[in-house]
């Protein structure tokens, strides 16, 4: 009988076609066995999951900001890395802002993986940026194994990553369509934040008038009709307009090639119930009213919008102001990373939504989006990166239990369905108080790390040399 060097059993495993009682075997740190539970598949190790317990892939976090270098203080791959396997992640994509260096260019890539290599808990991989003045840069960041290219249409809250015009982002597409690589965009319209009322205080609604729909309109317009014109793939990150989701759909239907995400925040918050004064609430572009957040989830139900991300985007407690409570002023994000399967699965059961649907939101649907073709599945051939999740069992939020750097969460009290019990990585627990065993990601292909499997396709791959939304 073969001998494999994991075995999990039970009587839910989230396969590609639902919920089966089946028996994993994994070898290498692949899916190599799926058989019908009873079959006494033989492992070095075995997990025997509890009849309250599913096993789900792990999910693909592909927005990400970790900070790190340059403001380690606000996160860093450690904690993030953690927090992301505490909350059933086992890849994350990390923003080229709002660390120091940007990577814009080649050598501030080297310095973040540089970083990062020892340091991940999960398996990294990386965002490029488009920046002005950067388009010599970017075929030479993609061959380099960026996943794509974000870009800006307003001021991105650092002033180290500058923001592109409507006719730059149409020339930097251009040239990502010479080698096929997505351009992925927050979309808020400069001139139209410009107009709108001046946010200052502590009233949220103050807040939000600042950053009307129209802007985030206007802009997803933008990005359209120059994916359009150019050919190239474009990605609409955090959608929280849901005005705007006809456009995209009907772009869709005439061929542009155009994506879109959106994230926990919206999708389980709404403007109505936000008090005055909190900040922790403060993103951008913001959380909106209820009624906007049920066309949200019926976006995401008829495929408008693709997937759902976090967008972690943590800062300092001094930053966020949570004295003054002044949303002019403070800094805009939301810490989610730990959290968002448990808070997307609390409201989407509420509407009769199961738990395969959130599987495919934040596992393979971001999977598919960056091209990770071993990600996101129970399925043979795929990484064993695996969560145990116990969908009955509830807690309540308690920021000092969290794994972010920073203890400051939107979530604070709030009681949730579904608790991670486990993570494993490349067929290995995940252990987020001894040492990572997490792999930096190539478009493509997969950084060796120590201990770690080997890359998707079979090569070795020799290592790499030692906002605001």
């Amino acid at each position: 009988m073969t001998s494999y060097d994991l075995v999990v059993r039970g009587k839910r495993i989230m396969t590609t076609a639902g919920e089966q009682p089946r028996e994993i075997g994994v070898t290498g740190g692949r899916i190599v066995a799926i058989e019908p539970l009873g079959n006494g598949l033989d492992g070095a190790r075995v997990i025997d999951l509890a009849d309250d317990e599913v096993l789900l892939p792990g999910l693909v976090d592909t927005h990400v900001h970790v900070n790190e270098p340059g403001r380690t203080e606000w996160e860093g791959f450690a904690s993030a890395t953690r927090a992301a396997a505490a909350g059933g992640v086992t890849t994350i994509v990390d923003m080229p802002l709002n660390s120091i260096p940007p990577t814009v260019d080649v050598a501030a890539l080297e310095v973040k993986r540089k970083v990062a290599e020892h340091q991940a808990f999960v398996d990294v991989g990386f965002w490029g940026g488009a920046v002005p003045g950067n388009l010599g840069d970017l075929r030479g960041l993609h061959d380099e194994g960026v996943f794509g290219f974000k870009c800006f249409l307003l001021h991105s809250g650092v002033d180290e990553f500058p923001p592109l015009d409507a006719d730059e982002m149409e020339r930097d597409m251009a040239e990502l369509a010479t080698f096929d690589a997505v351009m992925i965009v927050h979309a808020e319209d400069s001139r139209a934040i410009e107009k709108a009322p001046t946010p200052h205080g502590a009233k949220y609604d103050t807040f939000l008038r600042s950053r009307p729909r129209g802007a985030e309109n206007l802009a997803i317009a933008e990005v359209i009709e120059r994916a359009r014109w150019t050919g190239a793939r474009a990605h609409v990150l955090h959608v929280s307009s849901s005005d705007a989701l006809p456009m995209i759909a009907t772009a869709r239907r005439d061929g542009v090639r155009i994506t879109a995400e959106t994230c926990p925040h919206y999708l389980t918050l709404f403007a109505e119930e936000i008090p005055d004064g909190a900040t922790t609430h403060k993103c951008c572009p913001p959380i909106r009213e209820a009624s906007n957040r049920e066309l949200l989830w019926e976006g995401l139900l008829d495929g408008t919008i693709d997937c759902i991300v976090s967008d972690h985007s943590p800062s300092t407690a001094e930053l966020k102001l949570l004295d003054s409570g002044d949303f002019g002023l403070a800094w805009g994000g939301v810490s989610s990373l730990q959290l968002g399967l448990s808070l997307v699965w609390s409201e989407a059961r509420r509407r009769g939504i199961g738990l395969a649907q959130v599987v495919q939101w934040m596992a393979s649907k971001p999977a598919d989006l960056v091209g990770l073709r071993s990600k996101g599945r129970i399925a043979l051939g795929y990484d064993a990166d695996l969560a145990v999740f116990a969908p009955d069992a509830a807690f309540v939020v308690d920021p000092d239990r969290l794994h972010h750097k920073n203890k400051v969460s939107a979530y604070a009290g709030r009681s949730l369905s579904g608790v991670v019990r486990r993570t494993v990585l490349g067929g290995r627990d995940v252990d987020v108080s001894g040492e990572p065993h997490g792999r930096l990601l190539r478009r493509g292909s997969v950084e060796r790390m120590t201990g770690a499997p080997g890359a998707p396709d079979g090569t070795e791959v020799p290592a790499a040399p030692p906002e605001q939304g």
